[in-house]
């Protein structure tokens, strides 16, 4: 990340000869922390599925193999449309690899195995308005888990209702116009709505790329050196007065608490 890379593509970037999400989100503080907010992407971004680099993608399927083993999702059927979701969201392209590579499936499934999916600490009594403003926060009597299954479910039933095929052996284009109608709140989903459902799995796939790998995504800090991100190093005393610009490889939490990455 040496500041005289010949190769800079943030001055590209600047000149406005290759804006583009990735990066953007090199460039942004954004995904400081692996958490990046759904709504902000969206905001910025405009539809994530009509995106310079996705439309090069446009025939990208799921990728074979998903060969780890599962935690929480018990149907295979359900954790590859996911999978296909997923690279929608976050396609591999010239920047690096997409979310199948990077673990993003495997990362969500192990979240929805936790408390996380199951809420278990969040208050989850009603009265529940699905329809209610999004000030009001989630109005669900489902789970995130729930919500993953029943919202992928719908997905499956719409792909084979419209095109007589699984969503994740459809062409790229028509898997973003599916998500695209969850996302824009226009597919019916009893319990709770569809852009509920659409916003929980960008968050969550954003966080599978960016999260440390310690919690099953970002494989091989891939994500982190796609924007030159170092991760958590314990301290930074011997650098902070440094007046160049420092490139630093990578770190994971495991490698400082003594184990791999």
């Amino acid at each position: 990340m040496a500041n005289d890379n010949p190769n800079n593509k943030d001055q590209q970037a600047h000149d406005g000869k290759d804006v583009s999400r990735r990066q953007f989100l090199k460039n942004s503080g954004y995904t400081a922390g692996g958490v990046v907010g759904g709504a902000l992407l969206g905001g910025l971004f405009g539809n994530p599925f009509k995106t310079e680099e996705t439309s090069t993608t446009t025939d990208n399927k799921a990728k074979e193999p998903l060969q780890e083993a599962r935690t929480f999702f018990s149907r295979s059927e359900d954790f590859r449309t996911l999978a296909a979701a997923t690279e929608r969201i976050y396609p591999e392209d010239d920047n690096g690899p997409g979310a199948i590579e990077l673990g993003v499936p495997y990362f969500i499934d192990k979240q929805l195995a936790g408390f996380w999916g199951s809420n278990s600490k969040d208050y989850t009594k009603g009265p529940f308005k699905p329809q209610a403003s999004d000030t009001h926060g989630l109005q669900s009597k489902m789970n995130r888990g729930e919500m993953f299954l029943v919202g992928l479910q719908r997905m499956q039933e719409i792909s084979k209702k419209d095109h007589d095929e699984k969503f994740y052996d459809l062409d790229g284009e028509t898997q973003d116009a599916i998500l695209e109608s969850f996302e824009s709140g226009d597919v019916k989903i009893r319990g709770m709505r569809s852009d509920t459902f659409f916003t929980l799995l960008r968050n969550t796939t954003i966080e599978g790329v960016y999260s440390d790998p310690a919690y099953g995504g970002n494989k091989d800090m891939q994500g982190w050196k796609m924007m030159e991100y170092p991760g958590p190093y314990v301290g930074w005393t011997n650098d902070i007065d440094a007046e160049e610009f420092l490139s630093k490889e990578p770190t994971s939490l495991r490698a400082y608490q003594g184990g791999g990455v």
